[in-house]
Formats: structure tokens, sequence, C-alpha cells
């Protein structure tokens, strides 16, 4: 008996295919457009073809930017990921402490990033801040507005106070979702917590992994509120990313063809990124 498909499930999809329309795709074709012209003003634009192209990626500001980029995700993405299993592992499963943990755990989710920003810009002023004033006060010395490294400790602390919560939420449900049987035939077998770990928590947890990973680093490769508002890519150009480069070069300098260049490139290697790491971590789920 051959199968009939009915398609008008499609029309329940148009709404949200006319909203992306607008919302995505003429916009970068707008940025597309500025990518390979140039201007001088009065709305009268000359074809540049690929010389932006060639200009951004024969930089050097690009590329110190885009491996400020590459280390900061790296880093953001050894700890949070780790952390947030080990948190995910040690919450309760049942009881009162459930919704008080999960509560806890949402709730840095809830501020906004340019509040987060604010909120340790502040913590960390070694005048008026908790932060910056107790380690003063012990004789550290700690200065983010003029020290690169103390700018990237208070950065790397802050993204992942404000982001781990997500690993912890998305690792516990996947967590909850196992079977009690599952523990019931490890118990019977007498296995470790470290073998129940890998053989039953872990693989159970690969594909809320798969996401966490990729939610992470797509937005830690992306960052640019919190950073600006701490520390606007300072001091000197240590927490300039490519966000906040691609910013200024649109805003400050007004370089609306190599600006629209440089957000075309950023857009495609975050694809690429992504892409590669999710087939990388699928292939590797499948073949296990």
């Amino acid at each position: 008996m051959e199968k009939t498909w009915n398609n008008k499930a499609w029309f329940m999809v148009l709404p949200v295919l006319v909203l992306v329309a607008f919302s995505a795709v003429i916009p970068l074709m707008t940025v597309v457009n500025y990518s390979v012209q140039d201007t001088f003003g009065n709305n009268e634009f000359f074809w540049a073809g690929t010389d932006w192209y060639v200009e951004v990626l024969t930089s050097d500001r690009f590329w110190d930017a885009l491996t400020r980029n590459l280390i900061f995700s790296a880093i953001i993405l050894a700890i949070e990921i780790p952390l947030g299993i080990i948190i995910a592992l040690n919450m309760p499963k049942k009881g009162l402490g459930v919704p008080v943990c999960l509560v806890l755990m949402a709730l840095p989710l809830l501020i906004p990033w340019n509040v987060v920003g604010t909120i340790w810009q502040v913590f960390g002023r070694v005048d008026i801040g908790l932060l910056g004033h107790t380690l003063e006060a012990l004789g550290i010395n700690y200065n983010y507005v003029q020290n690169p490294m103390d700018a990237w400790v208070t950065l790397i602390v802050m993204d992942v106070w404000h982001w781990t919560s997500l690993v912890v939420l998305l690792c516990y449900a996947g967590l909850v979702s196992i079977p009690d049987a599952y523990y019931q035939a490890a118990k019977i077998d007498g296995a470790s917590r470290w073998s129940v770990f890998r053989y039953i928590q872990l693989p159970k947890m690969k594909r809320v992994l798969l996401i966490a990973f990729l939610l992470r680093f797509m937005d830690s490769f992306m960052i640019y509120t919190e950073p600006f508002v701490v520390t606007g890519g300072g001091p000197g150009n240590s927490t300039t990313f490519l966000s906040i480069d691609l910013v200024k070069m649109a805003i400050g300098q007004f370089d609306l063809g190599p600006a629209a260049a440089l957000s075309i490139i950023y857009f495609l290697i975050v694809l690429l990124l992504s892409w590669i790491f999710y087939t990388v971590m699928t292939t590797s789920d499948a073949q296990s």
C-alpha cells in the first residue's frame, strides 16, 4: 500500500519562516551587500569585490582577536563542562533539596548579561568592590583595569559563575532520566562509583553534554556584553575579542565595509567550528 503524505503541517511553520526571513535573512543580505562595496557617503556605493575580506584576513588585528576568542572558549569549556558534571552528580535526586537546588542553579541564568557585567565590574573594584577590596587586604595585587592577567581571570570567573548552571541543569536532566534498574544492576554486580559513572551515567549524558558543549562554545566564542562592560576590551587590547573588535570597527571607526566582511567571516567561523564539534561528537557517539 502506497503511503500518502499530508504536507499541510508546513502551513504551521510558515509564520516562523517569515519571521526568520525578516529577522535574520534580510539583515544578513544587507551585511553581505556592505561587505562587497565601498561608500564615501551620500548613499553612493562602489563595487569592492573581495577587497575587504582580504584586508581582514591579512591583518594581525583579526588573528590576534581570533586567538583570544579561541583561548577563552577553550578555558571556559575545560572548566564549565567538568564542573557542571560534578555538581550535577552531587545534587539530590529526591526530596525537598531538589527544588531548592534547581532554583539556586537557575538564578544566575536569569540575570541579564549587561547586569552581570556591571555586577562584576563593581565587585572587582579595589576601592568599593568586595572582591577587589578583600584581595587588597590580603596583600594580593589585583587590578583588572591595569593588569591583563587579572582582567582575564575576572572574565573567566564571571563566565563560570554565570553559565555553569546551564551545564548543571542539562546534566541533571540527563541523570534523572536514567532508570533505577541500571543502578540496581550495578549494585548487584558490586560496581564502584567510578564504574557507575563511566558505564552508566556518562553514556546517558552524552547527548545533553553535546548540547551543553555546543551552547557554551557558541556563547563563549561570541561573548560581547560582559567583557565590554567590565574591561571594554582592555587593558590595551588584552580582552578585545572579535565581537568587541567588530563593534569598534563598525561604530567607533565607521568602517562599514571591513566590519561587514569581518561579521561574515565571524559567522562562518562559528558555523564551521560548531559543525566540526557536532560531527566529531555525534560520530563518536554512534561508534560507541
